[in-house]
């Protein structure tokens, strides 16, 4: 094993073991048990306190069915599944996210809705973004309501600034609209918790062609009027509310919708509907030219992993309770606030709110007491409230809120104002009690449009069904629970049950904004989080707060540029990409104000030195980083990484590493000493986090010590990047979990793994195939790419090959990246030898059958390959019309028979069908029958 690291991993950036996986006197220790690792998660979750919380501002206690908890968030099936860019075997996962499109279009009125934005605050924006696109970059201003929550202002700030767009803080009450603007953002309700009558406001905005953006809460538009009312242009929001616990912050599914004619400026994942060969109905990602992997520096967004896991769970939140339930909910919370309102008034103290426009926050004048001495009365009492300022206090109304704990409060607030004891019976029973549940919403903010009137939204209410409903989906998909997932770059590996079991203690379920004495128990896990990731990068510094990798790379970007800033050196813009990059590095070069300037490849797919050195040199005077790969997109240990980032600092540049492949380095290397002065690190890859069917993951970056004040939330940060101080906070137990428990010699075992399995595929598959890219001892990192090109002279293609694996029972490689007709394979550490001998059994038959096509047995328009995948209904249809036989179609190989497979339940799919004839929501009669096309 030794020998094949030395003959992977060049000399100059290799660690001994002694020196490895440790930083500044921490060191990653012995494995741990499982048992062990339980015991200890207890132990520091015990230290966090959950009170019960009303600070609200975004965040709110909500009850997660228990069908849903235990079938879809604790379900491996759910959650090892990958981003589902092979439609024909993810049909279940791109139902329920297509469900969650159609609820959120439903709710807002709006045309169609994207699958899942990071949260509300990327999501505000991309709403930023996109007007100022729509303008096509010449209106350099948006507006933003100043009654907007403070969080979601500065990431917008953050966004703006590096592209150059003013942010101008509004009053909408007297602002006068001009022709400067690109677009306004408003929030309602508001921060306060006022609910807001738009439509003025909007045609006034029209009139000057500036676009609108509501930041609307999802629940509240069962009973208040919607953007489409208002004739918004795009509608944002969280769907937090909808079943997601608050988890400090995330992971929560940002939802973003649209008018139709706008669809192609949209950023993140669209589903919709198209056909598969047999002219079925069949369910595929829309619209993937606008998209990073595609469009790369031209694209509407850098979005790569989204929350799709999350927004599975609201989907079927909205699915369990359909229109009456989450309407009963939200009527309840409306009802909650008019009592609490009219209660207080009872008891003496003034209330700042009117419970006509309130939906579920109150606002209550305690200048008589003082905020403080009110705020420490309810910790007192196990409970958190939003301090407004030192005369002001708001409690906002939730799901989970009882009638016993709305008595509580109000006796607390008796007991502050020198009042008897308080019984909220009595008062229910009053004049004035029966008037505050009677209170209608005026007319002028109430809904009176229907919504959710499919039939998905009013059938499935019961456990049974729902839980029916849910492994009906599953079935559909293909997970890690069923077999290997051997993409390239995405490092589909193990995610040990003992590290997911911890997401869902009660412990972890805490609002962001939760005094820090309250929250020791998150702070210890993070901070040990922190010095893990230093010890493995070599870095001197963490920043947890990027919720993806694609916003990882943002934000060390913008890190970078916040740096050159202070230094006094703004001129330096200039950022070299190698051709081979991902495209979520041009995109995000181009959000973090960069221009991007392309560097070669070479013949043997490294890094073009003589090209790097001539355009170094060239922008010397404005360099200001180079983004690589480590090992290289090719699946190759570069030997000249120290010689490239020495250059890159002789001409003033810093270097980012893109660290999706860091995991052919843990132990043995690392992006400090290749020489990178910030890189990123995709816990949803390298340490266990699972993919979740497209999100949630985690972005750290970690950098070196003059870097480090210009990380997020630090003294001269360059700005924040998510809503809440941690973006995904609420999963990052599952890195440290994992990590600890695999100590530094499992760390290192699994690194060596992962280039022992790569090398052992591309040994039994190079006799076969045509091996694209290796170093310069012939070996490959942790993953290699199969040249199929020379195929395509009978007409076969690399998505043949990707799609004929489907009826062997596997997912495909990556597709047609970093090189167009290629698949690239990476096995993971996690892979059996007989596992990846079937994967290998699979590509050598299939090499088989392309033979016969060669040799003219198979017409070249009529073979198992241009067919595949066959679907369970053809297979055993009444006819069969091909030159092979079903068997060979169905079951081309021995092992199908002994351990069945994971069948793709529709044919290959009609990408440019399901283009032309926009599908985007389930119609009223589901499944989809006759929908009206977006054109």
């Amino acid at each position: 094993m030794e020998q094949l690291i030395k003959e992977t991993i060049p000399e100059a950036i290799m660690m001994s073991e002694t020196d490895s996986l440790k930083k500044d006197g921490y060191e990653l220790g012995a494995q741990r048990s499982e048992h062990q690792m339980m015991e200890e998660l207890k132990n520091i979750a015990s230290k966090n306190k959950v009170f019960k919380s009303y600070i609200g501002q975004g965040f709110h206690p909500c009850i997660l069915p228990s069908v849903i908890q235990r079938n879809l968030l604790e379900n491996p099936a759910w959650y090892t599944s990958y981003t589902p860019y092979q439609a024909e075997i993810a049909q279940g996962r791109l139902e329920g996210l297509l469900h969650f499109q159609t609820m959120i279009t439903e709710l807002t009125g709006l045309d169609l809705a994207n699958a899942s934005l990071l949260d509300e605050g990327s999501a505000a924006a991309e709403a930023m973004y996109m007007m100022y696109n729509l303008h096509n970059g010449k209106r350099k201003k948006v507006l933003v309501s100043k009654t907007t929550f403070p969080n979601i202002i500065e990431v917008i700030r953050t966004r703006a600034e590096a592209l150059g767009i003013e942010v101008e803080i509004v009053d909408l009450d007297t602002y006068e609209f001009n022709d400067k603007a690109c677009g306004i953002i408003v929030q309602n309700p508001d921060y306060n918790g006022r609910v807001h009558e738009l439509k003025a406001m909007v045609a006034k905005a029209h009139a000057k062609k500036v676009k609108v953006s509501i930041f609307q809460d999802p629940l509240a538009l069962t009973l208040y009027k919607t953007p489409k009312d208002f004739g918004a242009d795009i509608c944002f929001g969280s769907t937090q509310r909808f079943g997601l616990p608050m988890a400090y912050g995330g992971p929560h599914s940002a939802y973003f919708a649209t008018s139709k004619e706008q669809v192609r400026k949209m950023p993140g994942r669209i589903i919709g509907v198209s056909v598969d060969r047999h002219g079925n109905p069949a369910l595929r990602m829309a619209l993937q030219v606008r998209e990073q992997h595609i469009k790369r520096d031209r694209a509407t967004s850098n979005i790569c992993t989204a929350q799709a896991l999350m927004a599975q769970i609201s989907g079927m939140y909205g699915i369990y309770h359909g229109k009456k339930g989450l309407t009963d909910i939200a009527t309840r919370i409306k009802k909650m606030t008019n009592v609490a309102e009219e209660a207080l008034k009872k008891l003496g103290l003034k209330t700042l709110s009117n419970s006509s426009e309130f939906f579920d926050t109150v606002i209550v004048d305690v200048s008589s007491i003082g905020s403080k001495a009110v705020s420490d009365k309810f910790v007192e009492k196990g409970i958190n409230i939003h301090t407004v300022d030192d005369k002001t206090v708001s409690l906002t109304f939730h799901e989970v809120c009882s009638l016993e704990d709305l008595e509580e409060v109000l006796n607390i607030f008796s007991e502050l104002n020198s009042k008897g004891s308080f019984s909220l019976e009595q008062f229910l029973e009053s004049a004035e009690g029966k008037k505050a549940i009677d209170e209608a919403i005026p007319n002028n903010l109430a809904r009176e449009s229907e919504f959710m009137k499919q039939d998905i939204f009013n059938s499935i209410h019961s456990e049974t069904q729902m839980l029916r409903f849910m492994y009906k989906l599953q079935q559909k998909d293909l997970g890690l629970t069923s077999g290997m997932i051997p993409l390239g770059s995405c490092t589909m590996k193990c995610n040990p049950t003992t590290t997911m079991v911890p997401i869902t203690f009660p412990e972890w379920n805490l609002h962001p904004y939760a005094p820090k004495d309250q929250t020791l128990g998150f702070q210890e896990m993070s901070e040990d989080l922190k010095n893990q990731l230093k010890a493995i990068t070599g870095f001197d510094a963490i920043s947890l707060q990027p919720n993806s990798g694609a916003l990882g790379e943002l934000t060390g970007l913008l890190v970078i540029r916040a740096y050159l800033i202070d230094k006094g050196e703004k001129k330096r813009n200039i950022c070299l990409i190698p051709a081979s990059a991902h495209g979520t590095n041009p995109a995000s070069c181009v959000l973090s104000g960069m221009k991007q300037i392309l560097v070669k490849c070479d013949a043997s797919g490294n890094v073009d030195f003589n090209d790097l050195k001539e355009k170094a040199e060239n922008h010397k005077d404005n360099l200001a980083a180079l983004m690589i790969t480590y090992p290289s997109t090719h699946g190759v240990f570069e030997e000249g990484i120290q010689e490239m980032c020495n250059l890159i600092h002789k001409n003033g540049g810093l270097v980012y590493m893109d660290g999706a492949n860091m995991n052919a380095q843990c132990g043995y290397t690392n992006p400090a000493v290749c020489g990178a002065d910030v890189c990123h690190l995709n816990l949803h890859k390298t340490f266990a986090m699972p993919h979740g069917g497209g999100g949630p993951g985690s972005g750290p970056i970690g950098v070196t010590k003059a870097l480090e004040p210009y990380l997020p939330g630090n003294e001269k940060s360059c700005g924040s990047m998510t809503a809440s101080e941690i973006g995904n906070a609420g999963i990052l137990v599952i890195s440290q979990t994992y990590i600890k428990g695999i100590g530094k010699d499992g760390l290192r075992k699994a690194t060596a793994m992962a280039i022992l399995n790569a090398n052992y595929l591309k040994s039994r598959l190079e006799g076969h195939y045509k091996v694209l890219y290796v170093g310069s001892q012939g070996r490959c990192a942790h993953e290699f790419m199969l040249d199929m090109r020379e195929f395509k002279s009978i007409g076969i293609t690399e998505e043949d090959i990707a799609k004929r694996l489907m009826d062997y029972g596997f997912h495909a490689p990556t597709q047609g990246f970093p090189v167009h007709g290629t698949l690239m394979s990476e096995p993971t550490e996690s892979e059996d030898k007989g596992e990846l001998d079937r994967y290998c059994d699979a590509l050598i038959a299939i090499r088989e059958e392309i033979k016969q096509i060669e040799e003219g047995k198979y017409p070249k328009d009529d073979n198992p390959l241009v067919n595949a995948p066959h679907c369970l209904s053809e297979v055993t249809g009444d006819k069969w019309e091909h030159p092979y036989s079903r068997e060979v179609a169905a079951c081309p190989i021995d092992y199908i028979t002994i351990r069945g497979k994971s069948w793709p339940t529709v044919g290959r799919i009609d990408q440019v069908y399901g283009d032309k004839n926009l599908v985007l929501t389930t119609e009223k009669k589901y499944p989809h029958l006759q929908v009206e096309v977006i054109q």
